[in-house]
């Protein structure tokens, strides 16, 4: 017992004289099973995951009252034989350890409702398993396998199975016929199709087929009549339209239903010009609709975001519509881009040949991060015909969206007409170009189309759907939310300001917002702004009683907030002060975190600042790279660092871990908006050099779970070269969760 951590003696001292039923010693540090444990004859339950054991002595099997073991976590590279002999078990947890085999013993064990194997070496689901008759939860997730046995049919208890994170490449017939099965997990496999015979689990309620390779949801899927939860993400899905997968079941439910009323095609699609201010991108977007466009000298620079609309014919006739959006270049829009580079749609970065002001390599990733790896055109406008290299195979190298190099000059039309028959090409070939759409959804969408308001109230909205075959006010919210998601319209139905508006045309929506960007006024009052200053910005008569929603709109996009209890000012973030204001910090026990980012998107903190505006300190402390945030006794400093692409996190007070919670909550949201942001959580050292220093040495958080995951416990610090504890380090820094259950 010598050996056991002070902390784990004292437990099982202060248990002994009770009639104790359940016991916790997960991360206890143990490398050996205490003996005394016995002694407690009454436990039911015990707990002694995340700790360092490799074997369970024969002892163990005097706790004959057992019925929920945990051993999670540990270094066991087989089941041990001792436990087999616990016969009361129901719940037995042997995630995370080495195991590669199922020994036939575990056969005996016949009371077992609930077994957990996830997370071992496993390459084929063991024979033995199938005889486990009682069993209603199965966990064999991230494993190696490659297959489901048939008989797995004799399972017929299941209603619980977690077969995620394997090798997986179809859904075996097997499994459809486990008629009691009510969830079932298969993320993370390498799935193609969904069977028709998926039909046959009328019981099931929750399907998770996120992260494999499905192209189609068949419409079959919708005769799961019970199935409520239906996780289709990270899938190259093209049918139904993603925007309606996003949405879940009942959307694809009410998608099918509308199909088979008929169904037609919509050939449109959106072309975003990208670049830099001046670089000729509004002179690209004039010669696409009419090539015969007079450049003028005078032309002024792009203030936000024009849309123009250009028609062409496919090969078989049918006309193809396509939106130019025409993006301002100036640094203040950049921050704003997220909010209206869309998926599924075609790229062109536009490129002064004159200049050398264009960071590709910030625009391509810009475009592969915002539009989830769309395809990209460079277009090099070669102004007074002044030819420039670029490095293209290196930038095909890293960008596999990178399509063509176009040259042109604009003035003279020299190359345009191998750039109309590129963005032709691209913009037809999209994934979603043809998709069969309800026949409803296409005449709604005809008809708006040749509305030239900017705006419709939703009554009007739901009037025309009315008379053009739709029934249901669910089919009609459906539409306008698919045209939103795909960036045709705005239609915010969650908004109470914005809802009963839909915006036909979103160039004046956008217009008006980045006129208040770009306003002198507020751009000298460092982006503060209020509601009766609006009414000069907005003063023209396209803006007219329209301005509460502008200005939702303005908040929905987070370019700005309300001060609380201020009576109506606001905030854009992006044009606070670059001067960091002064205040007093108590450097003592901080706890500090960092992000570092591969590339880093403009607008990160100005995000945050909008999602956290509410506890501000005596908002006043926040500028445009940082803020200080104030709650319970307890104070933040988060600061972007731009050139070094970093963002750095302190925290000092009573409350510390629940503070720096919420703050890595909120960045994390930010972090998830976007497609393929690569970044890396840095978690400060905890060694007796580092513990109290601002400067600490920093690990990589995925590097810490790894070891965790890999049950190795121990890492050395590069500063003081002492070795310190894995999860101690995570558990600093967050709460540590210690729940027994199956995620």
């Amino acid at each position: 017992m010598a050996d056991f951590p002070k902390e784990i003696l004292e437990k099982i001292k202060e248990t002994k004289e009770k009639n104790l039923k359940e016991l916790d010693l997960s991360f206890g540090r143990l490398t050996k099973f205490p003996e005394s444990i016995v002694e407690l004859q009454d436990l039911t339950w015990l707990n002694l995951m995340g700790n360092n054991l490799t074997e369970i002595p024969e002892i163990i099997t005097r706790l004959q009252n057992l019925t929920t073991l945990d051993l999670s976590d540990n270094n066991l590279t087989e089941i041990p034989e001792s436990i087999i002999r616990l016969q009361n078990l129901t719940w037995l947890n042997l995630s995370g350890n080495n195991l590669t085999k199922i020994t036939e013993s575990i056969t005996k064990l016949q009371n077992l409702t609930t077994l957990y194997l996830s997370d071992n070496n496993l390459t084929e689901m063991p024979e033995t398993i199938t005889r486990q008759q009682n069993l209603t939860m199965l966990a064999l997730s991230r494993n190696h396998l490659t297959e489901i046995p048939e008989s797995i049919i004799r399972l017929q208890n299941l209603t619980w199975l977690n077969l995620s994170g394997n090798n997986l490449t179809k859904i075996t017939e097997s499994i459809t016929k486990l008629q009691n099965l009510t969830t079932l997990y298969l993320s993370d496999n390498n799935l193609t199709e969904i069977p028709e015979t998926i039909t046959r689990l009328q019981n099931l309620t929750s399907l998770d087929l996120s992260g494999n390779n499905l192209t189609e949801i068949p419409e079959t899927i919708t005769r799961l009549q019970n199935l409520t939860s239906l996780d289709l993400d990270r899938n190259p899905i093209n049918t139904p339209p993603p925007e309606v997968v996003a949405n879940g079941i009942s959307a694809i439910r009410d998608y099918f239903r509308q199909l088979q009323a008929g169904e037609d095609r919509l050939y449109e699609a959106k072309l975003l010009i990208v670049g830099e201010a001046g670089a000729g991108k509004t002179s690209l977007a004039n010669k696409i609709q009419n090539p015969y466009y007079k450049l003028r000298s005078d032309e002024e620079s792009t203030k936000g975001i024009d849309v123009i609309r250009w028609y062409f014919k496919m090969g078989d006739g049918q006309n193809f519509r396509v939106n130019i959006w025409d993006f301002g270049g100036q640094e203040v829009y950049h921050a704003t881009h997220q909010f209206f580079l869309t998926k599924r749609s075609l790229y062109a970065l536009v490129v002064d040949t004159r200049k050398e002001d264009t960071d590709f390599y910030y625009w391509l990733n810009v475009v592969e991060l915002l539009s989830d790896n769309s395809p990209l055109l460079i277009v090099k406008n070669e102004k007074q015909d002044r030819h420039r290299e670029i490095s293209e195979r290196q930038l095909r190298g890293l960008f596999t969206n990178l399509k063509e190099t176009l040259s042109t000059n604009l003035a003279t039309n020299r190359g345009l007409h191998e750039i109309l028959n590129a963005i032709r090409y691209h913009v037809s070939n999209l994934p979603h170009i043809g998709s069969p759409l309800p026949k409803t959804w296409v005449k709604v969408r005809e008809i708006l189309e040749k509305d030239d308001r900017n705006y419709i109230s939703l009554e009007e909205y739901l009037d025309i759907c009315e008379k053009n075959g739709f029934r249901q006010l669910k089919d009609k919210l459906q539409l306008s939310g698919y045209l939103h998601d795909l960036g045709v319209y705005l239609h915010f139905q969650e908004d109470p300001i914005l809802r009963n508006t839909v915006i036909l045309n979103s160039g004046w929506g956008t217009g008006a917002v980045y006129k208040v960007l770009d306003n002198e006024n507020v751009v000298r009052n460092y982006g503060r702004f209020d509601r009766s200053g609006l009414g000069s910005i907005w003063n023209e008569s396209q803006y007219a009683n329209m301005h509460d929603e502008l200005l939702q709109l303005m908040v929905n996009f987070k370019l700005c907030y309300e001060i609380p209890e201020s009576d109506g000012t606001y905030i854009a973030p992006q044009l606070l002060t670059e001067n960091q204001p002064e205040y007093d910090w108590d450097e003592n026990e901080n706890l500090i975190l960092r992000y570092t980012y591969e590339f880093m998107p403009k607008g990160i903190i100005a995000k945050f600042i909008v999602a956290m505006n509410r506890i501000i300190t005596e908002q006043k402390l926040v500028w445009k790279s940082g803020v200080i945030l104030e709650k319970d006794e307890t104070k933040a400093e988060v600061i972007e660092d731009y050139g070094k692409r970093e963002i750095k996190i302190r925290i000092t007070g009573k409350h510390k871990k629940e503070l720096m919670t919420i703050v890595t909550f909120e960045l994390d949201i930010i972090h998830n908006s976007y497609n393929r942001l690569k970044y890396k959580k840095l978690i400060p050292c905890n060694c007796t050099k580092c513990r109290y220093s601002q400067e600490p040495y920093f690990y990589p958080f995925d590097t810490l779970t790894r070891f965790k995951g890999d049950m190795i416990y121990q890492i050395q610090c590069q500063n003081s070269y002492e070795m310190v504890d894995v999860r101690n380090l995570i558990n600093d820094i967050f709460e540590s969760n210690k729940s027994t259950k199956e995620k």
